[in-house]
Formats: structure tokens, sequence, C-alpha cells
């Protein structure tokens, strides 16, 4: 276990906003996985995943975007490098007791920094699309549990969020 406090990479020692100097690193393979999820009314879900009402439409849609706003998420977060994208992957699975939309978004990297950032860009952002495709028939929909599900390469390694 090591005796040095965990630190906010974005401060310098004065406390002043920074952007983080990766040019000393290495270039190595990363990944990272993020999950969000889209909850709305029974009402909503049914319309969404009725035969003939648009579900691969919106799903499609809301892929996408994800993969787009993984692309320019350098744009998005003011201290985030802009990174060689090498792969974007967003999956759906549907939760129809809970009327929940599961979304899993893959950023692969090989670049001298993480790909974190991109991953929760991209599953935030297809959690937003299928908002407000669906927000007509539900105002009261839910984006929920967004968060970092893995994460390996770098100096840090392998990481999960059990």
């Amino acid at each position: 276990m090591s005796d040095t406090l965990p630190s906010l990479s974005h401060l310098d020692e004065s406390g002043q906003v920074r952007m983080v100097d990766v040019g000393d690193k290495a270039d190595s393979d990363r990944i990272a996985i993020a999950q969000a999820a889209v909850r709305m009314n029974p009402q909503a879900y049914g319309l969404l995943t009725q035969p003939g009402q648009g579900k691969g439409e919106v799903l499609n849609t809301a892929r996408v975007a994800g993969v787009l706003a993984a692309k320019r998420c350098a744009e998005l977060i003011p201290l985030c490098h802009s990174l060689p994208l090498s792969f974007v992957g967003i999956e759906f699975s549907l939760d129809d007791q809970a009327q929940r939309i599961e979304i899993r978004a893959t950023c692969r990297t090989r670049y001298k920094t993480g790909v974190e950032m991109e991953a929760m860009t991209a599953a935030s952002v297809a959690a937003l699309t299928i908002y407000d495709m669906c927000k007509a028939a539900d105002k009261g929909i839910v984006v929920e549990q967004i968060r970092l599900a893995y994460k390996a390469g770098g100096k840090s390694g392998e990481w999960r969020n059990d």
C-alpha cells in the first residue's frame, strides 16, 4: 500500500487548473468501458419497443450520437486531450421489467493517456439522445447510473468498478 495521498491531476501545486502534460509518456494500448441507463414510464417504453415503432431508429441514432460524442470529447471537456481513437462501440440491452435501456460504451486507443472520458461521454450522449427521441411520450425519463465500469492500460493498469 502506498503512503502517497491521491491528488487532483488537473490542479498544479498552487491549486490552479492545468492540462496534464503527457508528452513524456509512452504510447500504450488503452481501453475504457462506461455504462449508463435510461428509465422511462411503461407507456413510453412500450412505444419504443413495440414492433414497427422505431426502436431500431432510436437506438441507431443514439449509437451514432455516442460515437460522435466520443470523437469530440476534447471539445466538450475542457482539459481532455484529443485522442486518436481506434474504436468506439455502443451496445444496448433492454430491461422490459424495469422499462430501462442499458447502454455500454467501449473506447480503445493506443496513446499516452486513457479513454475513460471518451467512454463516459459516449454513454452519456447516447442516453441523452434516447431521452430526446422519447421525451414526447414521457417528460419524466430518467438518465441514471453513468459510470466507468472498466479501464485498462497505462501506468495505473487494470481497474474494474465492481
